[in-house]
């Protein structure tokens, strides 16, 4: 049987899918249901809160990092044991990757185009404030601009009143869709954000599961939870996608993984294929903790360390620690906010001093996704392998060009670009690559640990 499931989406960024999602999650839950949750697109910050509403992680569904071909299996992989899915979008139904190359109504790696490889109903949820009867026509246009996506009702949000309410349930009724919820303008749902979006609930420790509770207790008291289960659907034929479909390692090496509050970003499926390829993961925070015993491979996944530069520097004993220990070889995956630690400082605070560059703060904000090529041989990757990242940080390296730089790729304006550093057994870059979409690299990456902590052994 495949697990069924609804999509929420938005005409645009900000109408609030979050709070409605991450709110239905709960609200399902605590009506009995086993709900397996899920965000399209590269965020890491959202599913932080709907494994907190859902009791399990949470999982992303993306096409441009995993190829659309993975969507479907990596849904089925995710909802084991679960009798619903709830799939929160990214942007507005229809935004995803801008391409001249793809001129289909769903743009690559939108919320649209996952619904229809899911054969998913969408519930589109309107932030209301200035709409009246106009808004018919808005529902119109969503309701007939795809006809591979259907559209199964409407949840009205930040509604003003009941005589706001009654207007726009009788311009949804004009075009035909189920008015679903209708939730009023409650300001102190708001959970505090900084630059790079909200901040993580893991940061946000019990403020967040207060938060969350809070959006469950709203969408239970204002959407029809009974009416989204009975309209959600499914229409996944390809089996699951098994992270343990070649040949592990027989060692076990120790892989130790940065976490804590500066160190957020991650997907679900890294540790699956890590454990799957033979590795014993352990986590451990850099801002407190040291290595664990016999580490033969580390990875510094992306997060915030900008937030924390001054106490993960104060920890000095880990930072020699790693500095020594990539001196000798320890296969080390740094992603992002891993860079930042490897560098010598970040924000004038001293750092591992692993890479030889120095970041700061910046003024911009670097988003978008990457084809990149691998432009020098690393734990992970071989010269000329090719794959799609995200790059998505306000910080900035500062220093020479790297002489061994990890990828290249053109830039949107068509120049060639060069980022990040391998060196000796460091691959460290600001570019963020879904595991799943790339498992050979794991599988490799386990494997020099292993030779890692064999030679280390003196075997």
């Amino acid at each position: 049987m495949v697990t069924k499931a609804v999509v929420i989406a938005a005409p645009a960024s900000g109408s609030g899918k979050t709070t409605v999602a991450t709110g239905l999650m709960g609200a399902l839950r605590r009506a009995g249901h086993v709900v397996a949750p899920f965000k399209v697109g590269p965020d890491y910050i959202d599913p932080g809160y709907h494994g907190l509403a859902a009791g399990r992680p949470g999982r992303n569904l993306d096409p441009v990092l995993v190829g659309a071909d993975r969507i479907g299996p990596l849904y089925r992989h995710g909802c084991e044991g679960c009798d619903i899915a709830v799939v929160e979008g990214v942007m507005g139904l229809f935004d995803g990757r801008i391409s001249d190359a793809n001129p289909a109504p769903a743009a690559e790696g939108s919320t649209a185009q996952v619904a229809a490889l899911l054969g998913a109903p969408v519930v589109l949820v309107v932030d209301v404030r200035g709409h009246s009867q106009s808004l018919a026509a808005v529902l119109h246009g969503f309701t007939t601009f795809d006809p591979e996506v259907r559209i199964g009702g409407v949840i009205l949000n930040r509604v003003g009143s009941a005589r706001h309410e009654q207007v726009l349930r009788d311009a949804a009724a004009r075009v035909g869709l189920p008015v679903l919820g209708a939730v009023p303008r409650i300001a102190e749902l708001a959970v505090p954000s900084r630059h790079l979006g909200l901040i993580p609930a893991v940061e946000h420790g019990a403020a967040a599961v207060a938060a969350v509770d809070a959006m469950t207790t709203l969408i239970a008291e204002h959407v029809d939870v009974a009416a989204i289960v009975e309209l959600a659907t499914a229409n996944v034929t390809v089996p699951a996608w098994d992270p343990g479909d070649a040949e592990a390692t027989e060692s076990k090496p120790t892989i130790a993984i940065a976490g804590g509050s500066a160190f957020t970003f991650g997907y679900a499926e890294h540790r699956e294929l890590l454990a799957a390829a033979g590795a014993e993961v352990v986590s451990f925070d850099p801002l407190h903790d040291e290595l664990p015993s016999g580490t033969a491979g580390l990875v510094l996944p992306g997060g915030f360390p900008e937030e924390y530069a001054e106490h993960l520097s104060a920890n000095r004993s880990l930072l020699t620690h790693v500095a020594d220990l990539a001196r000798h070889g320890l296969p080390i995956h740094a992603e992002c906010a891993g860079l930042l630690y490897l560098a010598r400082s970040l924000d004038g605070h001293p750092m591992a001093g692993v890479v030889d560059v120095d970041a700061e703060f910046g003024p911009h904000l670097t988003l978008g996704y990457r084809d990149a090529v691998a432009l020098t041989d690393s734990p992970l990757w071989s010269v000329g392998d090719r794959v799609t990242g995200h790059e998505f940080h306000r910080t900035r390296i500062t220093g020479p060009a790297a002489s061994t730089p990890a990828w290249g790729w053109r830039g949107p304006a068509g120049g060639s670009a060069r980022e990040g550093v391998v060196s000796g057994s460091v691959h460290a870059s600001y570019l963020h690559t879904h595991p799943a979409g790339n498992p050979a690299t794991v599988r490799r990456f386990v494997r020099a640990a292993a030779t890692f902590a064999t030679e280390a052994a003196g075997v």
